[in-house]
């Protein structure tokens, strides 16, 4: 065959003949500084999560909630990567060098700008300057696959920056940089004194001084959230009851649908603590927990547009309590949590579950519902998944399982009486003014039957058997 004209580009397009010619980084080194990035993203995973609860901005706790599982997913990549090079026992779990556990641990006790700023401006930036250094460091074939890597977690990590800078400039005031100097000096001289993120540089400089004392941190277990939840110990409005009652129309059981994505929030509060509080786990149940935990977060913000597509205003019009992750974070261990979380997953799944939802989506002809409901039910059956993988295995079999779940619900007090008679709440009916507020929104009329539902205290369990028809 002739010579091509114009040859293709040579080295599957990876770099050219000349470019190639120069050796680049080793096995070892190539692997010691993926390791340092496996650390650095790990910490950031376990830093969001660990303030999900506690942080009351809601959408601090939706980012949060994707920034942890992006992290997680790099975590996995690296992890796998380093296994593939002649690194049995892969040593993954020890830190690499005390400054960056220390820039960690001071972010974890900071107040929210503080950490805002530490982590969105010094960290991840110098984590990001890292990646680009590796990836031009180390071979273009003989280490494509760790440069692949670096691509797209230079990726996400532009992403994750870019909301980083506006929630700095959304939340955190001029004043706040200064009190925050303390820590951001700090931060830099711990990244300094580990030489980098990735090591490269001469170490320079003790460890500084602890910013915030030396008091081990403690996970905050109570939900937190900000003035749009009024009244976050209001039960007055039984969702379920509502949504399995035939009588009701369909349309009316689609706003109740946004208003059971919406209250969400408080699976992502809750699941937050399972894993802050269950030390000692494979990296793959931190990862499968993670992404159930950003998928119920991403349920909490369907519910959120779901209500400005139906033209409510659910801050003013709409009770979200936060009851159910309160209730399980103070009064269970982190297993009896998840046994919990995996006993009403069971109840979703059969065809009154989360097939129902979708129906009724269909049902009353709305197509945003319907996606919405079509992709939460998808999620469900990979969150049945996950509990089969991480809690049903360490039961003697799935029937107890399920029992042990139904029995640590059964325990979980929910103060009713005590938060009405304690002024926390009036348990109010908001339900009517949000269905008006939709209908006089989309230009119809109210059904009775709808404005007529009993909000009254029926069953504060909203018994999963009765409603679903679940064993």
């Amino acid at each position: 065959m002739a010579p091509f004209p114009s040859p293709p580009p040579q080295l599957a397009g990876l770099a050219t003949l000349d470019e190639a010619v120069h050796p680049g980084l080793s096995v070892e080194e190539s692997v010691r500084r993926i390791k340092r990035h496996h650390h650095v993203l790990r910490r950031t995973h376990q830093l969001l999560v660990a303030r999900i609860t506690s942080e009351p901005v809601y959408e601090l706790k939706m980012a949060w909630s994707l920034h942890a599982w992006i992290a997680a997913e790099h975590v996995t990549a690296f992890r796998a990567r380093v296994g593939e090079m002649r690194e049995p026992p892969l040593g993954l779990e020890a830190s690499p060098h005390a400054g960056l556990d220390w820039a960690f641990d001071e972010l974890l006790r900071a107040p929210t700008a503080e950490l805002l700023l530490g982590l969105y401006e010094v960290v991840l930036p110098a984590l990001d300057a890292a990646l680009d250094r590796h990836a031009r460091d180390t071979h273009p074939l003989a280490d494509q696959p760790t440069r692949r890597l670096i691509r797209f977690a230079r990726l996400e990590l532009t992403d994750l920056l870019d909301y980083g800078r506006k929630a700095i400039a959304a939340l955190v005031p001029p004043d706040g940089r200064l009190a925050a100097r303390p820590l951001l000096d700090g931060l830099h001289a711990a990244l300094a004194a580990a030489g980098g993120i990735d090591g490269t540089a001469k170490a320079s400089g003790p460890l500084p001084a602890p910013v915030r004392g030396t008091t081990p941190w403690k996970f905050d277990g109570i939900p937190q959230r900000d003035g749009r939840f009024a009244d976050p110990y209001n039960m007055g409005v039984n969702a379920e009851v509502f949504l399995y009652d035939p009588q009701q129309p369909p349309s009316a059981k689609v706003l109740m649908m946004y208003y059971k994505r919406l209250r969400e929030i408080d699976v992502p509060e809750m699941m937050a603590s399972i894993l802050a509080e269950t030390p000692g786990k494979p990296w793959s149940y931190q990862r499968d927990m993670t992404r159930q935990l950003w998928d119920e977060a991403r349920h909490a913000m369907m519910g959120e547009v779901g209500f400005r597509d139906a033209g409510v205003n659910w801050p003013a019009s709409v009770r979200v309590n936060f009851t159910w992750s309160l209730g399980l974070n103070t009064q269970l261990t982190p297993k009896e949590r998840h046994a919990v979380l995996y006993f009403i997953e069971q109840g979703l799944m059969p065809k009154t579950g989360k097939r129902h939802e979708w129906e009724t989506a269909i049902a009353a002809a709305n197509p945003l519902a319907a996606t919405f409901q079509d992709f939460d039910w998808a999620d469900e059956v990979l969150h049945a998944r996950v509990g089969r993988d991480w809690y049903v295995s360490d039961m003697p079999s799935p029937h107890e399982a399920v029992a042990y779940g139904d029995a640590c619900w059964s325990r979980v007090l929910m103060g009713w009486e005590e938060w009405r008679n304690q002024g926390h709440t009036q348990h109010a009916n908001w339900w009517p003014g949000a269905y008006r507020q939709h209908c006089a929104a989309k230009g119809i009329e109210p059904d009775p039957k709808a404005l007529a539902f009993d909000t009254s205290y029926q069953s504060i369990r909203a018994d999963l058997r009765d409603l679903t028809g679940s064993a």
